[in-house]
Order: C-alpha cells, then structure tokens, then sequence
C-alpha cells in the first residue's frame, strides 16, 4: 500500500520540479538562440544554432563589469552585516530577559507582513533627508533593515535549541561570555545563518525596485538588475540580451546556494553531537 503513494508522490514531485525549472531553462536556451530565433512567432523549446552573440553584447556592454561588482559589493555587505547583527540579537532576544522582550519579538514578526513596495516611497524620503540617495548606502541600510526581521526571529530558534547546560558547562571550564558565543554558540547556529544568508543575498541581488526608486541620476553605482533596462527598447526590445544578462545574474546566486549548501541543509542536533 506504501509504494503507489510513494510513486505518487514522487510524480509529483518530479511535476512540480519541471514546471519550477522550465523558466530557468528557458531563459538559459534564449541566451543561446539567435535572435531570429528569439523573435520568432513559433518558439520552440531547443534549438539548432547556439550562438554566444548574446553574451557578446552584455560583456561588452559598457560599465557591465562596474554593475556586477556594486551588485556583489552591496549583496556582500548586506550578507555580512546581517548575519552578525543577526546572530547577536538573536542571542539576546533568546538568552537574556528584558523589558519589552516580548514587544520586539511581534515587532520582528510584524514588520515580515509590511510589504516591501508599500514602504519604499516613506524610505525614498529618509534616504533623502540623510542624503544617501544616488549611493550604494541608500540600497545597503534598506535591505539590511528588512533582512534583519527575518534573520533574528530564524535564528532565535536556533539559539534556543542549544542547551543551557551547554553554557554553565563553558563557564564552569573557565570560558567567558565572548569566547562561548563566539567559539561555541556560533557554531552551532551556523547552518541558521546560513539560511539567512541566502535570503538576505538572494533578495539583495536580484532587487530592482530600490536600485530604481534610490538611484536616480548616479549610473556609475548602477546595480545588475538596472543594466538589464539598456537592452529595452520600446520598439524592438533584445530579447536575447535580457536573456543572456538574466542567466549571467544567475551564476552568482548559483554558486553561493552551492558553496553554503551543505551548512544549509545540516541540522543543529548534529552541530550539538559533533
């Protein structure tokens, strides 16, 4: 009886795969088309002719190569800020009791359900009043600010999960309080801020509503997603460069879900049991 449900499921779930990845594997074959090919009424999904003129026409796209380091310098910033902002507050929030404890937590949880695009007019002001428009701070201090929610309410779980014995037991071997939480209490909630990681730097890089709204008249501290608008043309857009600078933003974000892959997936029972 266990194995048509698990043939079921495993159906679906190779469905439910294919329709995930079919835009990635378009946006991947349009890269590689030509563009006749690209532009044709009658796309088919493969073709016979791949050629790398796309991928021409955005590396030789001027400041391209000045977009991708203000994407990795502004996602890099935003990866590292959160994380240890993150991590601490955490920690204080899990370990310590305050007045207003509880207040911060729903303020944490509250401010996940503000949608992004509702607030971006109020933080296109104060970017102004502190003169960070047309900088890279007046994309940082925004996504920092709504990764942070997310981070610590995440990672508090982490660090509840790690026993108090754990800490009496540091603390009677003669650790003190920044030796246990760097050396030991870090390293278990390391696959939480991991995970974190990589919803602060997906949301960073890919983000083109505030490279939009803050960048208005400085093209030098353009993001990737901004270069992407060269390739528009209300006549006769190049498909086939929009496709090839969306899958050259896909490496990045490949390569780091590959390289934090394994923290991401292990558990904190087993960082406790090693």
């Amino acid at each position: 009886m266990r194995r048509p449900w698990r043939l079921l499921a495993e159906t679906g779930a190779l469905a439910t795969a294919l329709v995930v990845a079919f835009p990635l594997y378009w946006m991947v074959l349009s890269a590689f088309k030509p563009q006749a090919e690209v532009q044709s009424d009658r796309p088919v999904p493969w073709t016979t002719s791949p050629t790398l003129d796309s991928f021409q026409r955005v590396f030789t796209q001027q400041d391209f190569g000045r977009y991708f380091l203000n994407s990795l310098l502004v996602a890099g910033t935003v990866v590292v800020a959160s994380a240890l902002i993150a991590f601490l507050a955490a920690t204080a929030v899990a370990r310590f009791r305050f007045r207003f404890r509880t207040t911060v937590l729903i303020m944490f949880l509250t401010a996940q359900m503000v949608p992004i695009e509702a607030l971006t007019i109020p933080v296109f002001f104060l970017m102004r009043d502190v003169g960070a428009l047309n900088s890279l701070v007046s994309l940082i201090l925004p996504h920092l600010a709504f990764s942070l929610p997310f981070a610590v309410w995440m990672l508090r779980g982490f660090v509840k999960a790690v026993p108090a014995s754990l800490e009496e037991q540091a603390y009677l071997d003669g650790a003190s309080r920044s030796r246990f939480l760097w050396q030991i209490l870090f390293p278990l909630v390391l696959p939480g801020l991991v995970a974190t990681s990589v919803f602060s730097f997906i949301s960073t890089w890919n983000d083109f509503l505030f490279a939009k709204s803050f960048l208005i008249s400085a093209t030098e501290n353009s993001t990737l997603p901004m270069a992407l608008l060269v390739f528009f043309d209300t006549e006769t857009p190049d498909w086939g460069g929009v496709m090839a600078a969306s899958t050259v933003m896909t490496v990045p974000v490949l390569v780091f879900f590959v390289a934090v892959q394994r923290r991401l997936v292990s558990g904190l029972g087993g960082a406790v049991k090693d």
